[in-house]
């Protein structure tokens, strides 16, 4: 399967989006914020916090 080229991706990718939205809604789409990308951030740091560092190496390193 050969992917189209990002430029024509794009520009389908916005057609449809004004198509089906609407301009106003459409280009708010796109402003959106990326508040899915912080809240994994978070997590992941919140998830690190409960290891424990030797338990890792022991499991990583056991021969």
């Amino acid at each position: 399967m050969k992917y189209m080229n990002e430029d024509v991706v794009i520009k389908k990718a916005v057609e449809v989006l004004i198509k089906e939205l609407g301009p106003v809604e459409a280009i708010r789409f796109i402003n959106m914020p990326r508040k899915k990308r912080m809240e994994s951030v978070k997590r992941h740091r919140e998830w690190q916090k409960t290891l424990s560092k030797q338990q890792f190496f022991d499991k990583v390193f056991a021969g």
